[in-house]
Formats: structure tokens, C-alpha cells, sequence
């Protein structure tokens, strides 16, 4: 290479002394500048490069640096300089361009991925041709389909030659096959067998069922990461001195099959001698040392240790310390196996913030998403405030994802700006359809609402609901900042007409049920909230033929006309991370409801949820609901039109809607209705379920439940035994036309006269 470069070199230099010495001129002052055999090179950029002007005077070795320059711009490939008269005469015979790259036959790496690669070794359109970049063409192009262990592919290229000195170049692929791994050996493994290691990999032998994977297919990354899963999985259970020390990649002739051979030391199982921290504690010991999870007489786990690392860093983060660095340091015991763990800190200077900036927000004003904000302009930056608020931004409902980012002020140390960058749903409903519940029948719905109003925050909705059950009219506006200090008030009116005569398995009656109340809601802390209602409503009840004699009893007792003061409060602390399919946290509310005036009642109810994840892919959701009523002063019970109902596919799975708990015969036909109850307990607890081919759906959930619960006429009635048990998979998933609801349970535990039911969907209602 180097005698071919000094061979080169001389080359050039002979042939511009040669260019110029046949140029037939004399050193004179150039008056004008001509050019000839320029087709897509324009003036302008050749002059660019020519360093001479009209006025200079040229003479030879003027000439050959500028037959130098032009030559390496690399647009073409013969340069002359000529004298006419005053004027230079600069000829040049332009280098072929690229017009177009097709690549055919690529099945399994994208047309894109694989033009970038052409474009990095300087084959793309527009740039110059170069025949034996073509050579570059098949290496790169064989490196990519390599690392995918596709080891069978052939690679040839077709130039054809078009107008105005251009080429299109086509690269024809045929993939073959991909290599598929026969074996992976692993030697040295003493503790681990190889099967459990093998479990730890991407590539493997794929499952019998699994007709889609692509386990067995090599690769060089799946490899890489592999190897490194290995590691963790030695070092999170104490191999402190794992090595892998050699792996081997081999190939069948026929290029199809792959072998694999990894050698490693195990080396001995290290506990954990002693924890500790050390570095600038700018934050008190006994503070940091609880957030260290590993502890003394642990075997030692990198991934522990790794995660204690990652609190204190937080930890750090909420006093202003955003850049601090924390090292797990392992001081080896080899003698005793056993590893001293101190935990290095480098806090580096408390960062403020200087700035907050919102993008995204296109329709919402910054006021509504700043006042959202924990995190304030020009105090310390605090990691778990930045948090809170984007949480409180996912919380609203307005935006589909909310990011954040801290970026460091450029030229300053101890800045840093905040940057939230949301992606807006929309805010606005008009909604007119259809749906279908096994509990209500048909239901036909129109509804406008905005969530959003205007960009304000404020949501404002009106509504028309039939079913064969229900007819309601409403109209609701509340504003979630009625004053600066996150105090909301709502106003809400309505009027539902309520025909059981086609509901199923509820006793019959007719109502109807005008209303108007206002709500207040007070923050009481970051994640408690207590909410205020005071509302009347106008009641008017009839029976049927079909009505039930309890029904009927209570009607003769107390009437059926009533005008009804009612009094709502409740607490409710929620951690979830979103209202709708949440992932993690806890929500429990507490309320109360009390009637007065012709009806005098209350209504005492629990509602608990908690989520957790076990695995990446696996959740945790447990639900409970304990309710209880009953009527003081003139009126006897609680009145059966605010009795509790359970049953359903939003209740207990696998059991007709509303058809637990008391029952009573309908009119003279004798068929048992559910009349309700007083007491109500139910819960559920599921398994949340990765979605096939899913990642991250907030939308969608599959789970597996395992629901209880009844009703009862009173609490005094209540029976443990008399609790029903049912279990199966369900589905969520919250369309674009409202939320869909699939159940397949089975009940496990019924007793004669029990109304079951497997499959349970209810499509287009709100729960």
C-alpha cells in the first residue's frame, strides 16, 4: 500500500506538470474565464474551488494548484487549463453521478436500513459514481445480513448508464436462508445445570408450541446480549469472579446450521460481610443506610446492589442533587468469600432549575398544565417533585403520553431546565351510536362532552341515554380549579325515567328521577381529596303487576312520591399512576350518602384498589367493595330503589347480572327476581396479562380473576358461606367508541337456583 501511494503520488505530479506544460500558454493576466464539458457541476461551484479571478495574473505553478484543487473535489476525472487570448479555458470531463439505488430481493432487512450503510461508504443518489465502491457494496451489505445470521446471501450489482452522465444502480439480494442454531454448549458449569442457564438465553431451541418463534434463528447481538444475561444471572446470585472466558462460533459447510461453545469459570459464592456508605454525604448516614437493600449475611447481588445505587442517586435527586454519582465499591474478602460493599458518593454541585418549558400542547393552556406542577422555577431541582408532576399530567386525562427530560444549562454547572413534551388526545366527544349489555339490552346514546373545555381544563358535558332499563338526560359542568388552590366545583342536572319491566333478574318497577346537586372537592394532601355534594332530587315511584310484595310494602309504608335532600361526602387517596387501567399504586375511598326530607336514608360504602407489579411482563390488581344502608326517622328501610345489586360481568364473573343475593317471586308467574339488598361485598383479585404482540398498551388488558361476593338484605344477614366464588380470564379494552368488556369465568361454588353465565360482555356503557 505505502509504494502504491508513492506511485500515485508521482503519477499526479508528472501528469500536472504534463497538463500544464501542453497548455500552450505563457504566464499573462486572465481576463475572463470560459468553461467547457460541465453537465451537472455548476459554475458557481467550480469557481468555488478554483481560487483564481478575473484580474490575477497565472502562471504555472498557479495553474497546477488549481488543477490540484479541482481534482480533489472528486467530481472529475480529467482537469486541462488552456489560454484563448486572455481569456483561461478551464475544460474538465465530469465523474458519473449517482441517479438512483434499487435494491431488490431484500426480504428481511428494510430498504431503509439498508441504503443508510450504502450512504456511509458513499453510494446514495446524487453523490459521484466510483465503479469499485461496488466491491465496498457487497462487504457492507454481507456484514449486515451476517449479523443476522444470514451467512447463504449472494450480492450482485448492475450499473446502466442514463442521460446527462449519470448511473442507477441495482443491487440484487438473494437472502437465503437464515442459519439456524443446532446446538449451544456451555462448559465449565458446576452449580448451575445447563438447562436453567439455557433458560436465561434468547436463543435456544424453541418451545413446541411456539410456531412463530424465532429462537433458533442466529444472531450476533441476540449472542451479545445472551452472554451478558449469563453474567447477571452468576453475579446476581454471588459469583463475584465469573468469567467467560472464550466462545465459539461455528458454521456447517452448507451454511445453514450454527454451533455454539461458551467456556467459563464459575469461580465461589461471595456473601455480603458488610454494607456501607462513604464519599460527601451531604444528606444525613442514617438516612442513606435504610435505602441499602443489601444486606449483611446476603449473598451478594449485582443487580441489588445496582438498585440500592439507583435510590441513593434518587434520594439525592430530591434534595437538588440531579447529576449525583453513586458507585457500589466491593472490597474481596477471597480468603473467607465474602465482599465489603461501600457505596461511593459523589453528589456533584445541587442543581436548580431555571427553567420549565411544556411542548406538545397545542390546545391546553400552560396554565393548566403548570399548575400541575411540584416542581418550581429557580428552587432545587427534586427528582421526586419532577415525578409528581409528570404523573399529575398523565392523571388528567388530556394527553395520550407526558415525557420529561432535564437538560443542563450550557455554560452554567449548577442549571438545568425542565422540559415536559406531552402528546394531546382529543378532548372533544361527539358521540352518537349503538351498543349492546346483557344487563340493560340495547342502548342508544348521544352525548357531547369536552374534558377540555377550550383549552381551560374545564369539563362540560351533555348526554341522552337509552336502554330497555333506563332513559337519562343530563348536563354536567365542573371546573378542577375553581380557586388557585386546586379547590373544584361542579354543578350537575338530570333526569332518568327507570322501567325494570325488561331488565334481567331485577324486580319490577317503574321511577322517575329528577336531580340537581353542586360538588366541591378539596385537596387535602398531594394524594387525598375530599369532595362535597348537596343535591335535591324529585321521586317518583310506581309499582307493576309484577312488583314485588317487599317493593309494594315499603311503597304503602312510607309513599311513593318523595322530594329528597341529599348530602354526598367522601375521601379518597389515590397513588395510581393513571385513573384508567393503571399499572401501579393505590386508590381507597371512603363515602357517604344521606337522604332527607321525605326519605330519610344513608348509604356507607368502601372501595379499595391496589396494584403492584411481580414481573415485567405480569401485575397485580386487587379490588374490594364493602357497602350498607339503611333509613332512620320516618322511614323504615333503606328504599329498594337504592338497594345494592351484584352479579355481572362489572361485579362477579361467571354470574348473571344483578342476580345474587335475595330473590322474590314476580307477580303471579312465581319466577324468582333479585329484589337487592342493604350489604354488599365484593371483590376481586386478577392477574394482569401481557397482551400478545402488545408492548405498553394503555388501552387494552387481559387478566385472569378470581372474583367473590354477595349481597345480603342487611349486615345482620351476613354469611360468609353464603359468599359465591367464580374465576376466568377477561379482557378490556377502552375503543375509540367507548370501553368493551369481555369475561369468560365459571362459577365454582353454586347453590340451587343460582342464574350462572361463561361468557359475559357488555359493549359501549361506562363503568
Amino acid at each position: 500500500m505505502r509504494y502504491f501511494s508513492t506511485f500515485f503520488g508521482c503519477f499526479c505530479g508528472l501528469f500536472l506538470f504534463v497538463a500544464v506544460a501542453y497548455a500552450d500558454f505563457s504566464p499573462f493576466e486572465i481576463e475572463d474565464i470560459e468553461f467547457e464539458g460541465l453537465q451537472r457541476v455548476t459554475v458557481g461551484t467550480v469557481l468555488s474551488y478554483l481560487s483564481l479571478k478575473t484580474g490575477e495574473r497565472i502562471d504555472v505553478a498557479r495553474a497546477q494548484d488549481a488543477i490540484r484543487a479541482l481534482y480533489q473535489t472528486g467530481f472529475f476525472s480529467d482537469v486541462r487549463l488552456a489560454r484563448r487570448g486572455g481569456v483561461l479555458v478551464v475544460d474538465v470531463t465530469e465523474r458519473p453521478s449517482v441517479a438512483r439505488v434499487d435494491i431488490l430481493g431484500n426480504d428481511e432487512i428494510e430498504d431503509e436500513i439498508l441504503l443508510d450503510g450504502l450512504k456511509s461508504i458513499g453510494l446514495s443518489g446524487g453523490q459521484v459514481f466510483d465503479p469499485s465502491i461496488l466491491e465496498r457494496v457487497e462487504v457492507e451489505l454481507r456484514r449486515q445480513y451476517f449479523a443476522r445470521g444470514m451467512y447463504s446471501v449472494t450480492i450482485e450489482s448492475d450499473v446502466e448508464e442514463l442521460d446527462l452522465n449519470r448511473r442507477a444502480v441495482e443491487i440484487i439480494v438473494n437472502e437465503g436462508p437464515i442459519a439456524k442454531i443446532r446446538n449451544i454448549n456451555i462448559v465449565g458449569n458446576r452449580v448451575f445445570s445447563e438447562k436453567k442457564l439455557l433458560n436465561q438465553f434468547q436463543l435456544g431451541d424453541p418451545a413446541w408450541y411456539a410456531f412463530l418463534s424465532s429462537r433458533d434463528q442466529y444472531s450476533r447481538q441476540k449472542l451479545s446480549g445472551d452472554l451478558e444475561a449469563l453474567r447477571s444471572y452468576y453475579l446476581d446470585r454471588g459469583y463475584i469472579d465469573f468469567d467467560i472466558t472464550s466462545t465459539q462460533v461455528s458454521i456447517s459447510p452448507n451454511r445453514k446450521d450454527i454451533f455454539v461453545v461458551i467456556n467459563m469459570t464459575e469461580g465461589e459464592q461471595f456473601t455480603v460481610s458488610e454494607t456501607d456508605v462513604a464519599g460527601d454525604l451531604v444528606v444525613e448516614r442514617d438516612e442513606l443506610l435504610p435505602l441499602i437493600t443489601l444486606d449483611s449475611g446476603d449473598i451478594f447481588s449485582r443487580q441489588v446492589a445496582t438498585a440500592s445505587s439507583s435510590q441513593l442517586s434518587e434520594r439525592l435527586g430530591n434534595d437538588g442533587y440531579a447529576f449525583a454519582n453513586v458507585n457500589a465499591v466491593p472490597d474481596i474478602d477471597r480468603t473467607n468469600n465474602t465482599v465489603k460493599v461501600t457505596f461511593v458518593v459523589d453528589p456533584g454541585r445541587r442543581a436548580y432549575v431555571r427553567r420549565i418549558n411544556v411542548f406538545g400542547n397545542a390546545k391546553t393552556e400552560d396554565e393548566v398544565l403548570r399548575r400541575e406542577m411540584r416542581q418550581i422555577e429557580g428552587s432545587a431541582m427534586s427528582t421526586e417533585k419532577i415525578n409528581r408532576s409528570r404523573v399529575r399530567l398523565q392523571r388528567l386525562g388530556f394527553f395520550e403520553s407526558v415525557n420529561v427530560e432535564t437538560v443542563p444549562v450550557v455554560g452554567v454547572d449548577d442549571e438545568v431546565d425542565v422540559n415536559f413534551s406531552v402528546t394531546e388526545l382529543p378532548s372533544g366527544n361527539l358521540l352518537a351510536g349503538a351498543g349492546f349489555s346483557q344487563s340493560q339490552g340495547l342502548l342508544l346514546n348521544f352525548s357531547i362532552s369536552q374534558d377540555n373545555f377550550l383549552g381551560t381544563g374545564k369539563r362540560v358535558t351533555a348526554a341522552v341515554n337509552t336502554s330497555q332499563v333506563n332513559t337519562l338526560y343530563s348536563f354536567g359542568y365542573t371546573n378542577p380549579y375553581y380557586t388557585i388552590d386546586g379547590v373544584s366545583r361542579g354543578f350537575n342536572f338530570s333526569f332518568r325515567d327507570t322501567d325494570t319491566d325488561n331488565a334481567l333478574n331485577v324486580a319490577r318497577f317503574t321511577a322517575d328521577v329528577s336531580g340537581v346537586n353542586v360538588v366541591y372537592g378539596f385537596p387535602l394532601t398531594e394524594n387525598s381529596r375530599w369532595n362535597l355534594s348537596l343535591g335535591y332530587e324529585d321521586i317518583s315511584v310506581d309499582s307493576t303487576p309484577d312488583t314485588p310484595q317487599s317493593y309494594l310494602d315499603f311503597l304503602n309504608e312510607n309513599g311513593d312520591d318523595f322530594g329528597s335532600v341529599q348530602l354526598i361526602t367522601s375521601w379518597t387517596y389515590d397513588t395510581r399512576n393513571r385513573a384508567l387501567l393503571a399499572t401501579r399504586g393505590t386508590m381507597q375511598r371512603f363515602s357517604l350518602e344521606l337522604g332527607a326530607n321525605d326519605l330519610n336514608y344513608y348509604k356507607l360504602s368502601s372501595r379499595s384498589e391496589l396494584l403492584r407489579p411481580l414481573t415485567k411482563n405480569l401485575g397485580l390488581l386487587l379490588q374490594s367493595e364493602v357497602s350498607i344502608g339503611d333509613g332512620f326517622g320516618g322511614t323504615t328501610e333503606l328504599p329498594f330503589f337504592e338497594n345494592y345489586f351484584a352479579g355481572g360481568v362489572n361485579s362477579v364473573r361467571g354470574y348473571e347480572a344483578n342476580s345474587l343475593g335475595p330473590r322474590e317471586p314476580r307477580g303471579l308467574s312465581g319466577q324468582l327476581d333479585a329484589i337487592g339488598g342493604a350489604f354488599e361485598l365484593t371483590g376481586s383479585a386478577q392477574i394482569i396479562l401481557p397482551v400478545p404482540f402488545v408492548e405498553n398498551s394503555n388501552s387494552l388488558r387481559i387478566s385472569g380473576f378470581f372474583d367473590f361476593g354477595n349481597i345480603y338484605s342487611t349486615f345482620s344477614d351476613f354469611e360468609a358461606s353464603e359468599l359465591r366464588y367464580s374465576a376466568g380470564v377477561a379482557m378490556l379494552w377502552l375503543s375509540p367508541l367507548g370501553p368493551l368488556t369481555f369475561s369468560l369465568g365459571r362459577a365454582l361454588n353454586e347453590e340451587e337456583g343460582d342464574q350462572t353465565e361463561v361468557f359475559q360482555f357488555a359493549l359501549g356503557t361506562f363503568f
